[in-house]
């Protein structure tokens, strides 16, 4: 009955062939026509690239540009020692005109440097400030007008106010003493060495601030944190690369034990997470201010004021407590899968041990991931500026031409002027009337689409050849002497020369429902201010629906180019095999997927943890190899996230290589099933020790299925 439902329901289950010794090598190409789309898609992304490169221009994105559309700083032109922009009334551009024209209403010219004092216009006529304030005027400017004329014309400003640079344009500057919090004339802060200063006055100046660190101020100070420490960060990333090696190499010989040695570490990790935790809540107890809110202390650009709260390291406990609970919750019940896994794993890291190259390969594909990126960069980026400068008719009262296109060689002797006085033509965007400028949305969809599908091309290549080779060493029947003498090269060919279109196929139906998915963000962002709550419910549903196909998508996709790096056939064939395959083994699916991740997600959590904590030691001066080792440093976490960040990454190239192994081991070890029955005649080409381990299991799991029934 149930060989019935399998036949019917999941497809018929693979027979014994004698000739089949592994991946086929005699094959032939697939999917043709996908791999013709492929590349005049490719000839096509060519074509809009050189388009944008021609008629971009990536300045328009580096430098501000005054009222007459010329670049501030830009070398080689008249602006190129004024390097700011400076607003005649910067009030202007809280107006809603903002959001319409994406250009504040007021003139605007390049100067060398922001204001830095308090001055008007009706002082300084006449005064020794005059050549001071004269900078700050239009080129060009005349002081034979009276100051109405001035003002009226806007030749100058009516004021000046003490500004400060963001993102090279003049804005009025806040109280600020180096970035530092100031209360009256004391600092408050806690330097790189960990002394603290009065918590209450760091609290109280904090709010009072409300932000006082600028943006460019941050970013200033977490530049400089990179270049003293930058060569220490390399240190901790290699630090990382030795684990993740020596975890691997570990994993060849000491699987079992390595399993159990990382469930108990990152366990103990938690542990000493929680317990410094608490240590550090109970330290702040009865310091002032310690008790202060994260809700009512709000937004701090300086994070180490959060340090000094008790309600944060609450937080964090109650976090790593949840985390810790889970983690032992799942292991006691998943016990006895996990000595399934153990047994998958360590066949896993026989085929890696055999094929030592596979771990170098995540490189390649992390190479062609960035030519991708950077393609897609650059043309957005030409493609942006692209546009020609715009110039609208600006006026503060109520002319009928404000908003109108301008010239603004001619507009002087216009009719506009003479009608408006006071109007003003001035650039207000980059844009263009033609049918490129008409098309550049288009263009951008093309390129966001076209990068999504070179990307997930790029990553199914890497799948095939790993897939490609892992099923080189399972179906050696006499490991390792059948094995061939490069099986991941010749699995990388094999994929480039028969399997482009195929290739092609399964990460084109991806892209698609990737693009449809940035669709559905950029219309949920436009519906936010909306009030229809029956659109955002269906916006809600939509994206929740093609996250779950993305994802299903995806474990298809992965199942699919281990068919085809086996068999050769074509993806929907491919997708389907795979797809059956799964189902009629379905208990021995839920059994190892999601466990083996879960063991994998625990060794990446173990690799980054502890080099993050030994970070945290190091940055924060807790420990010193000699004396002063660590640089001094604004903010500590910089560099601490960061090797915490390029720890995960590489820890998860290394075991992503671990992820495909198991995935194509467990799919040959279920057709080795199918084919062979372990008789002399029909062997198994599984190692003993995964035959006793995966078939007791599979055993045990029948048994309980037909007494649950």
């Amino acid at each position: 009955m149930e060989d019935e439902r399998k036949d019917g329901a999941y497809g018929t289950p693979q027979k014994y062939d004698p000739t089949f010794k592994g991946p086929i090598y005699h094959r032939g190409c697939t999917d043709i026509i996908c791999c013709v789309f492929l590349l005049l898609a490719i000839v096509g992304y060519v074509a809009v690239g050189i388009i944008a490169w021609t008629h971009g221009d990536p300045r328009k994105v580096i430098y501000p540009t005054d009222s007459r559309g010329e670049f501030c700083g830009q070398k080689g032109t008249k602006n190129a020692n004024k390097p700011y922009l400076f607003y005649f009334n910067i009030v202007k551009c809280a107006s809603p005109l903002v959001l319409l024209e994406f250009q504040c209403p007021t003139p605007q010219i390049c100067v060398e440097k922001c204001p830095d004092r308090y001055l008007t216009y009706l002082n300084a006529h006449r005064s020794q400030d005059f050549e001071y304030y004269k900078q700050f005027c239009v080129p060009g400017f005349q002081t034979n007008k009276g100051v109405a004329e001035v003002l009226r014309d806007g030749d100058c400003p009516a004021v000046l106010i003490p500004s400060k640079p963001l993102a090279r344009r003049c804005f009025p500057a806040i109280h600020a003493h180096k970035g530092v919090l100031m209360v009256g004339n004391e600092t408050t802060y806690e330097d790189g060495h960990g002394s603290r200063k009065n918590i209450t006055e760091l609290v109280e100046g904090a709010k009072k601030a409300n932000g006082v660190l600028e943006a460019r101020q941050l970013a200033m100070r977490i530049f400089e944190d990179y270049t003293v420490s930058w060569y220490w960060i390399v240190i901790g990333l290699v630090i990382a690369m030795l684990l993740s090696l020596l975890f691997i190499v570990l994993l060849r010989f000491l699987a079992g034990v390595m399993v159990w040695v990382m469930v108990t570490m990152l366990i103990l990790v938690l542990g000493y997470g929680i317990f410094h935790c608490y240590m550090e809540y109970m330290r702040l107890r009865g310091e002032a201010g310690s008790d202060i809110s994260l809700v009512d202390l709000g937004f701090q650009t300086d994070l180490r004021v959060y340090l000094h709260l008790r309600q944060t390291w609450m937080a964090f406990m109650i976090i790593l407590s949840i985390l810790e609970a889970v983690i032992i919750l799942l292991l006691i019940f998943l016990r006895k899968r996990i000595l399934i896994a153990i047994a998958l794993i360590k066949e896993a890291s026989r085929a890696v041990g055999y094929v030592m190259c596979s771990l170098l390969y995540p490189l390649v594909t992390f190479f062609l991931l960035c030519l991708c990126i950077a393609y897609w960069a650059s043309t957005a980026v030409f493609l942006s500026t692209s546009n020609e400068a715009v110039y609208k008719i600006f006026d503060d009262g109520t002319c009928q031409f404000a908003g109108k296109t301008c010239n603004p060689e001619t507009f002087a002797s216009s009719n506009e002027s003479r009608l408006c006085p006071g109007a003003h033509c001035q650039f207000a965007f980059y844009g263009g009337e033609s049918g490129y400028h008409r098309a550049l949305l288009g263009l951008q969809i093309f390129n966001a689409f076209m990068f999504f599908w070179l990307a997930n091309f790029v990553l199914a290549l890497g799948q095939v050849t790993l897939a490609g080779a892992f099923a080189s060493y399972y179906w050696a029947l006499h490991k390792p002497d059948d094995l061939p003498a490069f099986p991941l090269f010749s699995a990388f060919g094999r994929a480039l020369r028969y399997h482009t279109g195929s290739l092609a196929f399964g990460a084109l139906i991806l892209a698609i429902v990737q693009i449809i998915r940035v669709m559905l963000e950029y219309l949920d962002q436009r519906l936010k201010a909306a009030e229809n709550k029956f659109a955002k419910f269906l916006m809600t549903c939509l994206k929740c629906c093609f996250w779950c196909l993305e994802k299903f998508i995806r474990f298809l996709n992965r199942n699919a180019y281990i068919m085809i790096a086996i068999y050769g056939t074509n993806f929907c064939t491919s997708a389907r095999n795979a797809f059956f395959l799964l189902m009629r083994n379905i208990i021995r699916v839920a059994v190892l997927d999601k466990v083996t991740d879960f063991l994998f997600l625990l060794g990446k959590l173990l690799i980054v943890g502890s080099v993050g904590i030994l970070a945290f030691f190091f940055f924060t001066h807790r420990i010193r190899i000699v004396q002063d080792t660590a640089p001094p440093l604004n903010y500590y976490w910089v560099p601490i996230l960061t090797v915490i960040v390029g720890s995960y990454l590489i820890a998860h190239g290394f075991f992503s290589v671990y992820g495909m192994c198991v995935d194509t081991l467990f799919l040959c070890f279920c057709e080795d099933l199918e084919r062979n029955d372990g008789s002399q005649e029909r062997p198994y080409f599984m190692s003993p020790e995964l035959r006793d381990i995966l078939l007791k299991g599979s055993a045990e799991e029948g048994k309980r299925a037909e007494v649950e029934e």
